[in-house]
C-alpha cells in the first residue's frame, strides 16, 4: 500500500483558490462504470491531468490531488480501477484491495484512462497528461503508449519489468508516443536502480524525450506529507512535475 487513508498530498492548497469539483461516474469503452473524481478551475483550462491512484485505487488523497492542480489552473480527474469488482461506493480502511488489483488487466485500466481523458476533452482541454503513483505510475508511462494521444506521462515511483506476464515500461519504450517524467525513489525496495537505468536507456534508443528523477534515500510514496523528512524531495517532484505540463502543454 502507499498511502494511509489520512494522507494528504505535500502541496499548500491555495488560499482563495476556487475550483469546481464533484464525484462523477464515467463509462469506459468496454461497458465498465467506475468512479471518479474532478476538479476544475474557475477559468476554463486548455490544459488536463488525468491522475492514476495507487493500488488502493481512488481515495481521499487523489481527490486532494486532483484540487492542488485545480487550483494552478490545471483540470484534474481522478479515477478508480475496480468499478468492475468493487462498484461504485466510498471505501474504508478495511477495503481488501490486493484481490481487486489482481483482478485488473493492463487493457481495462487503458479503457478507464480513455474514459477519463475522453471527460477531459469534453470540458475543452486538449493538452492532457498522465501523472501516476506507484501502480498508477507504471499505467501512467503504459497511457503513453496506448493511443491516448497525450502531451505527456508523468509516473511516480511506478514499476517498471514485465510483470504476470504484461510487458512493463521498459518492454514497451519503443511504442511510447509522448514526453515521459519518472520521478522514483531512490531507497525503493522493489523498484532497482538497474530497472531504472534500463528504462532510461530504452527511451533513449526508442528517442523518447524523457527524464528519470532518482531521489537518495527517499522510500516508495515518500509524496506524502507525513514523510517530512523528505519534503525537499517531494516539493522537487511537484515542482518538476508541473514545469514538465508547462512545458509540454
Amino acid at each position: 500500500m502507499c498511502f494511509d487513508l489520512d494522507s494528504e498530498p505535500p502541496i499548500p492548497a491555495i488560499e482563495g483558490g476556487a475550483v469546481d469539483h464533484r464525484d462523477l461516474e464515467l463509462d469506459g469503452a468496454d461497458g465498465n462504470r467506475f468512479a471518479a473524481f474532478a476538479a476544475l478551475p474557475e477559468e476554463p483550462s486548455d490544459v488536463g491531468v488525468v491522475i492514476l491512484p495507487d493500488v488502493r485505487g481512488l481515495y481521499r488523497f487523489y481527490e486532494e490531488l486532483a484540487l492542488r492542480f485545480a487550483e494552478r489552473g490545471i483540470a484534474a480527474i481522478a479515477f478508480d480501477y475496480f468499478g468492475r469488482t468493487a462498484g461504485l461506493e466510498k471505501r474504508g480502511e478495511d477495503f481488501e484491495y490486493p484481490e481487486h488489483v489482481e483482478q485488473t488487466t493492463p487493457e481495462q485500466v487503458q479503457s478507464d484512462v480513455g474514459a477519463a481523458v475522453n471527460w477531459l476533452r469534453g470540458q475543452d482541454a486538449d493538452s492532457i497528461f498522465t501523472v501516476g503513483f506507484c501502480f498508477g505510475g507504471r499505467n501512467s508511462w503504459l497511457a503513453a503508449a496506448s493511443g491516448h494521444d497525450l502531451k505527456g506521462a508523468v509516473g511516480f515511483y511506478g514499476s517498471l519489468a514485465t510483470r504476470d506476464g504484461n510487458p512493463g515500461p521498459i518492454d514497451r519504450a519503443s511504442e511510447i508516443e509522448a514526453p515521459v517524467l519518472a520521478l522514483q525513489a531512490g531507497a525503493d525496495q522493489n523498484i532497482t536502480a538497474e530497472q531504472n537505468d534500463a528504462f532510461d536507456k530504452a527511451l533513449t534508443e526508442a528517442g523518447v524525450e524523457h527524464e528519470v528523477v532518482i531521489y537518495p534515500g527517499a522510500p516508495h510514496s515518500f509524496f506524502d506529507r507525513k514523510q517530512a523528512d523528505f519534503a525537499d524531495a517531494s516539493q522537487d517532484a511537484w515542482d518538476r512535475t508541473l514545469a514538465f505540463i508547462d512545458r509540454y502543454r
